[in-house]
């Protein structure tokens, strides 16, 4: 009791700032308790890592936005060829539908209006062509990271009972990291994959009871642990949505939940703004 004390007076104790004008003005005093600085300064390193954050994503928006537009741009320049090759063919046509060489002779136009130069088209299509091709490749890369992404939660109606991060382990009550999220659910509910991927675990492990675990690519890893039935096997291809095992308690646990893990370049990270997105079911 006495030693909580001491960490309450501590943390307590007022710290004076002093601001000292470059003027005669007297010195500004300003009291504050221990605790107090120490949240404003957690406040204003969450705030400029919210302003990073933004920041990166709106940089990332106008790449984008940048990249379509060229592209865009591109197919426009590709449909006017189009069009000017179609009214050249449509001439060729009603040319070569006269019947007499005299007749050709008298209704062709030897004009440059309209002409085209044959060889600057072939240089054109072929750099629309691999235009195209590049857009392809472009929007095959995004859907694929976009379907490797873990979005929404590992089962239907479902809750967080724990978070990310450290926490009293629920048995032994020591301090412990905790790598993933606790999804309480009835025993028996549908667990599905969160991203398309490939399942490289499927079996008993430990503590973690009967565990499934899915590489996605591009360097997402997902892991769902505790579950009563596993229904998929190692090796086998599986799409967001699909149902991978059944809510259960097994291994070390208080009651029925999965265990929920997002791992980007082998390391876990906080599922939440995951979860967040648009659900997996």
């Amino acid at each position: 009791m006495y030693r909580i004390k001491r960490i309450l007076r501590r943390i307590f104790t007022p710290i004076t700032i002093i601001f000292i004008p470059h003027t005669n003005k007297r010195p500004v005093r300003l009291k504050l308790p221990s605790i107090g600085i120490i949240l404003l300064l957690l406040a204003w390193i969450s705030f400029t890592a919210y302003i990073l954050a933004v920041g990166v994503t709106t940089r990332q928006y106008y790449e984008i936005k940048k990249r379509l537009d060229f592209y865009k741009e591109q197919f426009n320049d590709l449909r006017t060829t189009i069009m000017t090759l179609k009214k050249e063919e449509t001439r060729f046509k009603r040319l070569f539908s006269l019947e007499t060489k005299e007749e050709i002779l008298e209704n062709l136009d030897t004009s440059d209006y309209g002409s085209i130069d044959i060889e600057l088209l072939k240089k054109q299509i072929e750099k629309t062509m691999e235009t195209v091709g590049e857009i392809k490749d472009y929007l095959r890369q995004q859907r694929d990271i976009y379907f490797a992404t873990p979005i929404g939660m590992p089962v239907d109606k479902g809750y967080i009972s724990s978070s990310f991060g450290w926490r009293k382990h629920p048995k032994n009550g020591k301090r412990l990291f905790h790598s993933g999220v606790d999804v309480a659910a009835w025993p028996g509910t549908p667990v599905r994959a969160t991203a398309d991927g490939i399942v490289s675990f499927a079996g008993w492990s430990g503590g973690s009871g009967k565990l499934v675990v899915i590489e996605h690519g591009f360097g997402y890893t997902t892991c769902y642990a505790h579950n009563r039935k596993i229904v998929v096997k190692v090796g086998q291809k599986v799409k967001r949505g699909d149902i991978i095992a059944y809510v259960g308690s097994t291994g070390n646990t208080t009651g029925p939940h999965v265990h929920y893990e997002v791992w980007v370049d082998k390391k876990p990270v906080n599922p939440k703004p995951f979860l967040r997105r648009k659900g997996a079911g």
